[in-house]
């Protein structure tokens, strides 16, 4: 019996480690081609080689989102590739915290870059070749869904241009959910909770120190995979259903 996603092709972005690199293995898994696109292509060889021992195809695509013309490139690879594109799962992140006041404006910049931007490039690039697919086989639906957070729902002191992008990267999802749903082309946005990743690993000691040790060392975290069901069971649902939105949380965070 065909896996549920068998003959389609999906696109995680910052596939290197963490979440994006849970997410490629499990759809792996349900049956669909993975283009891998990250910055760190060793870690990408890595992964590739473990879902092609596992049975699966992967396709690595070396590839910094936040240039737009290198995020224009790795859609276009994927489909060259692989003829097609059915799902695109915007992953890739960057949370660096602290107070606005004396902010480094650098970081800022970084994080609408990766965050905002990149997510942009990446599903302008995929559009086209996902509507296409959603009116062929398999499956005749096509997917995107955007990695948010619970910080895309709920503000924090110290958190504020992850915030602004977090809750920007939730409206633009409602927006072209609403714009192009009906043509099957499902967009939802997924809200993790607490993970454990790298996510928090670029901030200073100060920042380690007093806000992110605390807050593990109180907290049972998520993992990657966790986070790779929810997506799983997004882009798995039967042609006539979509899911929205989907807040995981740890059970003991509030």
């Amino acid at each position: 019996m065909p896996s549920k996603l068998t003959g389609t092709i999906a696109l995680v972005t910052g596939a290197s480690s963490g979440i994006g690199a849970a997410t490629a293995r499990r759809l792996a898994e349900d049956g669909a081609s993975v283009a891998l696109v990250a910055r760190r292509k060793d870690r990408l060889d890595g992964l590739a080689t473990e879902i092609e021992k596992a049975g699966g195809t992967a396709l690595v695509v070396e590839a910094d989102i936040t240039d737009r013309a290198q995020a224009e490139a790795a859609v276009q690879q994927t489909v060259e590739h692989f003829g097609r594109l059915d799902t695109l799962v915007n992953n890739a992140g960057l949370m660096l915290l602290g107070p606005v006041v004396g902010a480094d404006m650098e970081e800022w910049e970084r994080m609408i870059a990766i965050n905002v931007q990149g997510l942009l490039y990446t599903t302008h690039a995929a559009l086209p070749h996902l509507l296409e697919a959603a009116e062929q086989g398999p499956r005749r639906v096509a997917d995107i869904v955007n990695i948010s957070s619970i910080a895309g729902r709920q503000a924090w002191a110290n958190f504020g241009v992850y915030n602004m992008t977090k809750f920007g990267v939730n409206g633009f999802t409602e927006s072209l959910r609403q714009e192009i749903t009906q043509r099957h082309v499902r967009v939802g946005v997924l809200e993790p909770g607490a993970v454990d990743t790298e996510l928090g690993s670029h901030n200073n000691d100060k920042i380690h120190t007093e806000m992110l040790e605390p807050f593990n060392e109180q907290h049972e975290r998520l993992d990657p995979a966790d986070i790779a069901d929810g997506i799983a069971y997004m882009v798995t649902r039967p042609r006539h259903a979509s899911i929205a939105e989907l807040w995981v949380m740890p059970t003991d965070q509030t």
